[in-house]
């Protein structure tokens, strides 16, 4: 398969007409698979209604089929052909942070696709905050079931150029709209339940949706194996390199001397830090991942620094934690997962 791409402007006007979002619009109409940016990561697009296109999704990207698809709207009419009823809380949460990084799961209509609730009675969906992802839904018309566009378990795309190296010729094409901002996946919330559950972390913290709602609780983010995740990035190792990643809870000294043993095994070491300590390591490959005086910074980075250890060949990797507070749970949620919960304790 031929992977089309198309560049647009990321400061496109959604009610005007691009004759490269037209065309992409098209081939999402005609059941394809199109890769478009967000403000979080990319996304691989497909018509959420229909099973043979969503179904192309889970072919390209190897991915789980039960795990479920967020599904991407521009307008509320969108919503109400999805979801059968919106709590007020709810409507809250939209009315503060769409469109925007948060995904709200709520009960299907059961319109969509099977394959994008994986059979299950809710739904997640989002209205992203990026000019090119609005301006595309609304030209396709539909609402589009969107996952993040790598293959499955390694680091997101927050680049057209991490797609195509991801996916070039396993998808019809891809919208390159530059590079996204928050650069890590959207919050996550379950508002099908009287209590409002955070199934996964991002730039919309909970101390934020606290203050729009009070009655929400965190949830630990994992299910067992013989259970349906409600939301993505729940089961299964997520964003990670190829080399075996370490997530270090210790001081410079201790983290020195894993360095240290590593070498004496032969093995090149990877060290992803921030630009406060990048001078501080005697590894084979330094990384800083973003200002540790603004986490921001560090997520906007950090799948692409994951990726660039790859590029680097390196054997095994440690990493530095983060403060887990605000945007840093999400960082430290990534982190956790990227490492397949393999954590260095001091």
């Amino acid at each position: 398969m031929e992977t089309k791409c198309w560049n647009v402007d990321n400061s496109v006007n959604k009610d005007k007409v691009y004759p490269q979002i037209v065309d992409a619009a098209k081939i999402l109409q005609l059941g394809q698979v199109v890769a478009f940016p967000t403000e979080t990561v990319y996304g691989l697009g497909a018509n959420a209604f229909s099973d043979e296109a969503v179904q192309l999704i889970f072919q390209a990207k190897g991915r789980p089929s039960d795990n479920p698809l967020i599904v991407h709207i521009a307008n509320n009419n969108q919503l109400a052909e999805l979801v059968e009823e919106i709590p007020e809380g709810a409507k809250k949460l939209m009315e503060a942070f769409w469109p925007g990084p948060l995904t709200i799961i709520l009960k299907s209509k059961k319109q969509v696709s099977k394959f994008v609730t994986a059979g299950l009675s809710t739904v997640g969906v989002r209205m992203p905050d990026h000019p090119v992802a609005l301006a595309l839904i609304e030209a396709s018309g539909l609402p589009i079931a969107a996952p993040s566009a790598n293959t499955s378990g390694k680091p997101s795309p927050t680049s057209a150029k991490h797609v195509f190296e991801d996916l070039n010729g396993r998808i019809a094409g891809i919208v390159d709209g530059g590079s996204t901002g928050v650069g890590l996946e959207s919050t996550v919330i379950d508002c099908s339940q009287e209590v409002f559950t955070i199934l996964r972390p991002g730039s919309i913290t909970p101390e934020m949706i606290k203050k729009v709602v009070s009655n929400i609780e965190v949830d630990p983010a994992t299910v067992k194996e013989t259970e349906a995740p409600k939301s993505p990035g729940m089961k299964y190792k997520h964003y990670a390199p190829d080399a075996q990643m370490h997530l270090v809870n210790g001081s410079m000294e201790f983290i020195h001397k894993l360095i240290h043993n590593a070498k004496s095994e032969g093995k090149k070491v990877g060290i992803l830090t921030t630009e406060e300590n990048i001078n501080q390591y005697k590894a084979d490959v330094v990384l800083a991942c973003g200002k540790r005086e603004d986490l921001t910074t560090v997520a906007a980075s950090l799948y692409d620094c994951i990726r660039q250890f790859n590029e680097e060949n390196v054997d095994i990797i440690f990493c530095e934690s983060f403060p887990y507070e605000g945007i840093g749970i999400a960082i430290m949620n990534r982190l956790w997962k990227a490492c397949g919960h393999s954590i260095i304790t001091e």
